[in-house]
């Protein structure tokens, strides 16, 4: 599940701490099952979510939690 999040600072990554924590429960929820990736887009005012997992809905639901996180955090454009 690939998920863009347009956000308002895409530069605050790094020091959003609840993104981060919400990415290290979904990394311990999946275990050895899974991946996530959370980065921000070089050209756009996006931040870019992807979670792999063995179930989509899994993935889906998963993506969805980071994405709020970074909505709260960046701010959602």
């Amino acid at each position: 599940m690939l998920l863009n999040v347009r956000v308002t600072d895409r530069a605050g990554l790094d020091g959003a701490t609840a993104v981060w924590d919400a990415v290290r429960v979904v990394e311990q929820e999946l275990g050895q099952n899974g991946r996530v990736l959370v980065r921000p887009s070089g050209t756009e005012p996006l931040v870019r979510v992807m979670v792999e997992a063995v179930d989509a809905p899994v993935a889906n639901a998963a993506a969805n939690r980071i994405a709020d996180a970074v909505r709260a955090s960046l701010g959602s454009a």
